[in-house]
Order: structure tokens, then sequence, then C-alpha cells
């Protein structure tokens, strides 16, 4: 039987919603929640929605499905998919996006999902446990220099080589690694220099995590669709959790909000800009006192200009 989860605690709640609505109550718009996760932000949008406003969210998580189930309003729906699939809305008909990036406390705290070093469960870590191979039977055959990029590129670690050839040296001697316990052992055995008050596992799960779930190549895809379902003056609200989604995200905004000429074609006019940037927001101090995993957040918003896509 698994142990009681904790509640979760949706960061950058109300500004978020504020970020994305730009009005108070009775916006009768269409929005998306890209990332339902357990729906804290989904439930405050449509407090603030009319009787004609609607919302659609995505989720690849069936534990954020049964969630959802739990919202019996007509003006809401959710697809059981990932926010990439943004891209099959008809064009312009969104009045705003809200993504809401990587994973919630219920799952890291679930040992059966396999996300968390802190407890010992199967390696798993996929968000959505009906499709796709788990962490595990991708380490029962990649290869030391498959792994190696991983662990390099998704958790910018600098032992990533030591790590992926003691993992690969575990699966010839005793068999492949399957549990989480089993990771973090072997990664805390290779690491032998730590960052203070970090786990040295700490960046190894993240890059297995990001790239199980194929989670920086599907924000890629989202905010480019985006561009093409959101109406002139709709807001896209992104909340990142580190640097290598806010990087995606803050160069896409900033590539979209600024006039690009191409050199190589003489007298050609200037390529307009598709959005503007209006900043970003992070947690307050009050925040991260109640809830430390708001800590690392990063919330950048911007508007959609009436340039076509």
């Amino acid at each position: 039987m698994s142990a009681l989860k904790p509640a979760h605690i949706t960061v950058l709640l109300q500004e978020a919603v504020d970020a994305l609505l730009q009005s108070d109550a009775g916006d009768a718009g269409a929005y998306v929640d890209a990332t339902f996760g357990r729906g804290g932000h989904s439930r405050l949008i449509l407090s603030r929605l009319s009787n004609q406003g609607r919302l659609l969210a995505f989720d690849k998580d069936l534990e954020a499905i049964a969630e959802a189930a739990r919202i019996d309003d007509v003006r809401f729906s959710i697809r059981h998919e990932g926010f990439s699939n943004l891209g099959e809305l008809p064009d312009g008909s969104v009045d705003g996006v809200l993504m809401d990036l990587g994973i919630s406390s219920p799952q890291i705290d679930s040992p059966e999902r396999g996300f968390s070093f802190r407890f010992d469960g199967p390696l798993d870590m996929r968000m959505d446990t009906t499709r796709g191979e788990s962490v595990a039977q991708w380490l029962a055959t990649a290869s030391v220099d498959q792994i190696t990029e991983v662990i390099r590129d998704y958790g910018e670690e600098r032992f990533a080589f030591q790590i992926a050839k003691a993992l690969v040296a575990r699966r010839q001697e005793r068999g492949p690694i399957s549990t989480t316990a089993d990771l973090a052992q072997l990664v805390a055995d290779t690491v032998k220099t730590r960052e203070p008050g970090q786990n040295p596992a700490t960046r190894t799960f993240q890059a297995f995590r990001i790239f199980i779930n194929a989670e920086l190549e599907e924000l890629e895809q989202a905010l480019t669709a985006s561009l093409r379902v959101l109406k002139p003056g709709a807001r896209l609200v992104v909340i990142s959790f580190h640097s290598l989604e806010d990087r995606i995200v803050k160069q896409f905004m900033a590539k979209h909000s600024k006039e690009v000429v191409d050199r190589r074609v003489p007298f050609a006019a200037p390529v307009q800009m598709r959005l503007k940037a209006l900043g970003r927001i992070k947690p307050s101090a009050q925040e991260v006192a109640g809830n430390p995993r708001s800590r690392s957040a990063i919330m950048r918003i911007a508007e959609r200009t009436e340039v076509p896509a």
C-alpha cells in the first residue's frame, strides 16, 4: 500500500492566472492549461471565467486525469496526452496558454513512480505509465556513450561518463539497475566530489526523467504551436523549474520578440515580432518559505502580436 501522498501546492498560483486572464472575473475566453497536474491553476481559471468561457487541459499522467474527473464543469475538458498536441487546435482559437513545467509533489513523493532517490521503488519515471519504456528498461540496453550523453546534456553532470561506465559495468556483472535506491547508491559511490546540500544523484535522476519523457522536445513543439493557436493579444505564460527549461523559454520569447532582417535578401523587409515579452516573475520569499520546492521557479510572460505565424 502506498503512503499517503502530501497535497500538491501550486506554484505562483495567483500570479500565473492573473498574467493569463488579464481580468478579475467574467472572462468569456478559451484557455489552455497545458499541464493540468493536480489542477490548482485550472480550478482558479474556472473560478474567473464566465458561463461562456472554456478551459482545455492536457496531461499525460493517469493520476492527473483521475483528479480532473472530479471537476464537474461543462466549461472544462481534459485530454490524456502531452501538451505538444496543442498544435492540433485551430489557428487563432485560444485566448491564453499556461504551461507549468516539471513534475508535481505527488509524483515525486510516490515511490512506485520512481522519480525520487528519497524513496526506494521501481526505476520508472514515465509521466504516462501506459506507454513507452521505463528508465530501467532503457538502461538495460543503452550503451556507455548513450547514457553519457543523456546525463551530460539533460543533467549537466560533469561526471556523466564515470556514472555511465559504472552503470554498464554493473549491468554486465550483476544485471541492470532496476530500483531508485540502487541507482542512487551507484551514483553516490561513483561521484566522489559532492556539491554542498545536494544529493550526488540529483542531476542523474533529473537527466533520466527529462530524457525518458522527451520533456525538452515536447516543450519546444508546444511553444512553436502556441504562436499559431494564440489570438492577437493573448498571453503565453510559462513556469519552469530548472535552467534547461528556462533557457528554451527565454530564447524562444526573445527570438520572437524582435524584428529580424534577412541580410541574404537585398532590401528585404524585416520579419516582424510575433510576441511581446512582458518580463518574468519569481516566487516571493513568503511563498518559498511555505513551499521550498518553489524556490527555483521562474515564470515568463509574453503576449501574442497581430503578426501572422
